[in-house]
This record gives C-alpha cells, structure tokens and sequence, in this order.
C-alpha cells in the first residue's frame, strides 16, 4: 500500500501535457482503493468543483517568499499535523489561527521583519506512513481522506468518496481562514503535503495547483523521476521539499534543478528536517550548494520530524528541548554561513493538548494520555509554541537577520 504507478489513462480534466508527464511514473505512498471505477468518478467530480484557492493569491505568496529568499522576511508555517473531519470545526481553527498569528507577531518583533503566514489548513488530510501495516496487523492509518482512524479493518478500508468530503472541509476551512485574515488585517495563507494524486490532479487548472497557496512534497516523495516532483515541476505555486538527513549535496541540488530550473525567487522551499544531533553537521553543505549553484531558495526549518521517540505507554512524542535543540542549530549554520535562516515550519495546535514532553509547563510522560489527541504525530500546544517562539526571539534579538545581503 505504499505505491503505484501512474497508467497511461489521462485524468479527467487534468492538463494533457501534465497527463503524459506522469504517465509511467511510480507514485509513492499511495492508497489501494478496492473500486478504481469509484476512484474515476470521484476525480471527475473534483473536476468539476471550483478551485479552493484563486492564481492571484498563489501569485501574491510567491511574491511575498521572494522576500524571504532574499532576507526581507521571514516565514512562519504551522498547523495540525493531520487534519481530521471531526476536527474541522472554527472553534478548532480559530485557536490554531491564533498561534499561528502571535507567533507570529514575537518574531515579526524580534526581528523588526514581515513574517509571511502560512497554516497547515484546509488540506493536511494525507499522511505518509514507514510501515504499510501499524503494530495491531491492521493497515496504517494514511489519513482522514483516504480512511477512518479507527482501530477495525472496516474502518481503515480506503474509500475514495473522502476526497469530496476533504474538498468539502477544506472549503469550510477558508472560510475561516478568510474572516480571520479579514479580522486582523493580515495575509493568511494555506498550505499542505500534495501527497495524495487523485486529489491533487483534478485540481490543477491552468498550470496552477489550486488545492491550496503552497505545496510541499515529504521526504518519503521526493523521488526526482517520481509522480510527485513530476507534478510539482509543472505547477506554478511556489512549492517546497522536506529534506532529512539522508540528503546529500547532489540530491538537493537535482531537486533544485528540477524544481527552480529559471532560478525563480520565493519558487523553492527547502524545508530542513534533520534531528537536533545532525542539523549541524549535515545542513551547512546542502545551504553551500544551492548558494554556490545560484538558486535563490528559502530554506525553513522543520524541527519536529527529527525528533521523534516513543514514549514507554507506546505514544509518539517530542521533547521540547530536542525542538529547541534543532532549531537553534539551525540558526548557528545559517548565521555561520552568512545565509538566512528563512523561518520555521511547526507542528502545533490552538487546543490545551498533552502531546510533546517537556516546555515551561514540564509535561511528563505520565502525563501524555491525558490529552493526546493527534490523529498522527504530537503537536506542541499553544503555551509550548509560544515558548518556543520566544526563544527563537531571543535568538534574533542577539543575532538580528534583518537587510538584504544574503551570503554564503
């Protein structure tokens, strides 16, 4: 259940050039459905739907990462890790809009910078999983929009009918996004993993990927002849790239190739995500090679997914201090190189959850069932995303980003 490979079959009302692109590509981390007939019908009613999001809008995020690139501005992703249905409710994304925004507001401060903001929201429906099977036998839970979380065979059956019922959420979702953006006079912006094809596809529409303003491809994807940076080289939103540890020189600087070929300020994201005991070792070669090959990219910082552990209760789990660990280590390459440190990209949430160990409230690993709500993997609630805003202040106070020269 972890991939398939694209047929020749163009799909309904997806571009022909971008069709034939695809066409023989292997797809990584994509679901079986049991009725590939339904599997048609739903894309072609996602064919049919408006887009979510408008080109102008995706026009004005690039814009707006062009600044970052060039050290004018930071940015600030954030949100659920997965989204669910039950999930999707204002009062949920209100609250994580609100950390988003404050968080937003200490680095703007700090930094005497704009902080363009960019939720995880209305479309991080799809997970990428290791392991086709979790412990109980039962097929890994790959997210809202492809299956139930439950814990029956029944339930985690993939029914391609949750893709009209993601599209659904995601439009209920910017609304909420829009009256905020309206409420406190700022620029708010989506953004998702483009993970699942047959969602993704029937929402292209004149060369833009309309699912969403930024698009990112995970580290499991990020083959460079498969379907997803196929897909990402023909779009036209500014797009980004998780790298871990793994990367070498030359595998950023083909992806780079590929995905920025005209060198195209606020195009390329490259999100860092290598683990607090590696970041200083293996990113200061990957930032000197894409300045040395002259792509103008924003580099961002994931410290989330290389840092994870289970807890002895069996629990998924981050410690706060191994976040700040990595993000500080990602600071000190970039301000030893003469680069920009572009912004962070967090998993966090609005709701008073006990998921991540440790921060200035000390939660124990005693404490994580009290409250561990994630769908997938732990978020750092509202209080430990602020403290961790705060230091990365601090960090900015002491060694300011601001100006235009961008060196390495």
């Amino acid at each position: 259940m972890t991939k398939m490979t694209m047929t020749s079959s163009p799909y309904g009302g997806v571009d022909p050039g971008l069709a034939r692109s695809l066409a023989g590509r292997t797809a990584q981390q994509q679901p079986r459905w049991p009725d590939e007939q339904e599997v048609r019908e739903v894309r072609e009613a996602l064919g049919g739907r408006a887009p979510l999001v408008a080109p102008a809008e995706v026009d004005q995020l690039t814009a707006r990462l062009a600044e970052v690139a060039a050290g004018r501005a930071l940015l600030l992703q954030g949100g659920d890790c997965a989204e669910t249905f039950a999930g999707n409710t204002p009062e949920h994304l209100r609250a994580n809009l609100r950390v988003l925004l404050h968080c937003a507001t200490l680095l703007e401060v700090a930094s005497a910078l704009p902080v363009v903001h960019v939720g995880r929201i209305a479309g991080q429906y799809a997970k990428p999983r290791s392991r086709a099977l979790g412990p109980d036998g039962l097929p890994a839970y790959r997210g809202d929009i492809v299956h139930g979380a439950a814990a029956d065979a029944a339930a985690r059956r993939p029914d391609p009918r949750r893709m009209l019922t993601a599209y659904a959420g995601a439009q209920a979702a910017l609304t909420v996004v829009r009256a905020t953006a309206a409420e406190s006079r700022t620029e708010l912006f989506t953004g998702h993993e483009a993970l699942l094809l047959d969602y993704e596809l029937p929402l292209v529409r004149a060369g833009y990927g309309l699912s969403g303003h930024f698009l990112w491809i995970g580290e499991r994807t990020r083959d460079l002849d498969g379907a997803h940076v196929t897909l990402a080289r023909h779009l036209a939103n500014p797009v980004g790239v998780k790298v871990g540890p793994g990367t070498t020189p030359a595998q950023v600087l083909a992806l780079a190739a590929a995905l920025d070929p005209d060198r195209t300020p606020g195009r390329l994201t490259l999100i860092s995500r290598m683990g607090a005991d590696r970041v200083t070792g293996v990113l200061p070669p990957l930032v000197e090679a894409v300045a040395a090959a002259g792509h103008p990219v924003v580099w961002l910082c994931d410290p989330m997914h290389g840092n994870t552990q289970v807890a002895e209760s069996g629990l998924k789990t981050r410690h706060f201090d191994r976040i700040v660990a990595e993000v500080e280590g990602y600071f000190a390459v970039h301000r030893a190189l003469g680069s920009h440190p572009g912004g962070l990209h967090l998993e966090f949430t609005g709701d008073d959850v006990t998921e991540c160990l440790g921060g200035r409230e000390d939660l124990r690993e005693d404490q994580l069932p009290e409250r561990y709500l994630t769908a997938c993997d732990p978020r750092l609630n509202g209080r430990q995303s602020l403290d961790l805003t705060r230091l990365v202040a601090e960090i900015l106070l002491r060694r300011p980003v601001r100006g235009d020269a961008v060196r390495v």
